[in-house]
């Protein structure tokens, strides 16, 4: 029995699992993941983009976005941080000062590296470029508003601009309308709940769709949403009579409770300092009134 247990070996295998219906019964928006992350590009130090800043370069700047998010009033907290290799095809003064690059010796320089290469057994240089993808969430989760519309409407009652950082935020509504579309479906009072606690009103997807920035360029450009074409879109809305499903980012869990809500997740704790909002940065604002 002894030399039966010890020769004794656990099977393992694959079963299926519905991920359609978990993906639409599980999630608060179906088929849409809670994951919020920025992507962040090493910064290229030259104009042809030959050359990149190392690694701690990237990391800084991710730091520094995380920081004037916050400080603006955007309510997100850290989550994780890692390095996200990305394959591209290198030649030039690239290959040649990074695919000799291959004994041990230098393996300690290409830890701080954000690119290096090597090459393929057909010849072909190719380099392994070192992103940075921060993982971050909102504070107090996201809730979702359906502002459905009348035909005496003539204005949504509320108007949208971006941060620096990327970020679309409600910048300002209509006061003392009771019949406007943005007073009654609580996002007024929302708005006035995130004034008060010196945030901003994040809109983190319309329609279902995530309107967050998502990734940062070689040049250091933020790639986010045009709060234009965003007016515009909601601008159709009212035109159409075809209600608008918001999502807004909360700065604790108690301040859906001014509002009318359909979903909220939950967010994780900060390991990073929570910046406190002193200023707004309003570039960019787009009236939706």
């Amino acid at each position: 029995m002894v030399s039966a247990l010890a020769g004794t070996q656990l099977h393992d295998g694959y079963v299926s699992y519905p991920w359609e219906r978990r993906m639409q019964e599980s999630l608060p928006v179906p088929n849409s993941s809670c994951f919020l992350s920025m992507l962040l590009l090493p910064k290229a130090s030259d104009r042809v983009a030959s050359r990149y800043n190392d690694l701690e370069d990237t990391l800084s700047r991710a730091n520094a976005w995380l920081n004037a998010s916050q400080a603006s009033g955007v309510p997100i907290v850290f989550m994780n941080i890692q390095t996200e290799s990305l394959l591209t095809k290198i030649s030039g003064e690239t290959a040649s000062s990074t695919v000799n690059a291959g004994s041990l010796s230098d393996l300690s320089n290409l830890a701080s590296a954000s690119l290096y290469g090597f090459e393929d057994y057909h010849g072909v240089d190719i380099g392994l470029v070192r992103a940075v993808r921060l993982w971050y969430s909102p504070l107090g989760g996201e809730v979702a508003f359906e502002i459905k519309l009348k035909e005496s409407d003539t204005k949504l009652g509320f108007a949208i601009s971006r941060t620096e950082e990327g970020f679309i935020y409600i910048s300002s509504v209509i006061d003392g309308d009771d019949n406007a579309p943005s007073t009654r479906s609580g996002l007024s009072n929302l708005y006035k709940e995130a004034t008060r606690a010196c945030k901003l009103l994040v809109v983190s997807r319309v329609s279902n769709q995530k309107v967050l920035p998502w990734i940062v360029s070689p040049t250091g450009a933020v790639r986010c949403f045009d709060t234009v074409s965003l007016s515009q879109k909601l601008s159709l809305h009212r035109h159409a009579r075809v209600p608008i499903l918001l999502h807004m980012f909360l700065w604790d869990r108690t301040s859906a409770s001014m509002s009318r809500t359909t979903h909220q997740t939950q967010a994780s704790a900060s390991l990073f300092p929570i910046g406190i909002a002193i200023t707004t940065r309003n570039s960019n604002p787009a009236d939706s009134k």
